[in-house]
């Protein structure tokens, strides 16, 4: 059977852009399995509408707000009932900041997902408010009010270890 073009192009976009999903589902989910589960299940909603997909201005910036609403997608679903355990994805070891990565993806662990998911785009993405409200289908402002009410509840499940991770 021959593949068509269509099938070659998102095969190739795949490719390349599952690194880059993966990173960020690691750090939705927390846990690796769970983040393969969110790639091959973003990959698959993204193949499914590939043909419209691939006209849009950007389609790796589509690929990310899939995966960041199928995470909370996923999280409000009644059977979704496991809870991340604290691993991380093999990587090269940096003993400077293994304290900092784990502190974080405990407290991280602890937050609703929606504030998750915007914390993760808007500091470990680097996206702005209003990249992070298109890709949530939600407004700049609400964005900016659920990222500082986000880092309140963080710093809340941190305590006296902000205070030593801010040392490091």
């Amino acid at each position: 059977m021959a593949l068509t073009r269509a099938t070659l192009d998102f095969e190739e976009f795949a490719k390349a852009r599952t690194p880059q999903l993966y990173r960020t589902a690691w750090l939705l989910a927390g846990e690796h399995h769970l983040a393969e589960d969110l790639v091959q299940e973003t990959l698959a909603k993204l193949y499914r509408a590939w043909r419209r997909v691939e006209q849009t201005e950007n389609p790796a910036a589509y690929a990310q707000t899939v995966l960041a609403r199928t995470y909370i997608s996923q999280r409000r679903r009644k059977s979704s009932t496991e809870r991340p355990v604290a691993s991380t994805p093999e990587r090269e070891y940096r003993p400077d900041d293994h304290e900092l990565r784990l502190s974080l993806m405990q407290a991280l662990a602890e937050l609703a997902p929606l504030d998750r998911a915007v914390l993760v785009l808007r500091y470990f993405e680097d996206r702005s408010p209003d990249q992070v409200a298109r890709d949530l289908g939600k407004n700049a402002g609400a964005i900016r009010t659920r990222t500082s009410r986000a880092l309140d509840r963080l710093r809340a499940v941190l305590g006296d270890e902000a205070v030593h991770l801010a040392a490091l």
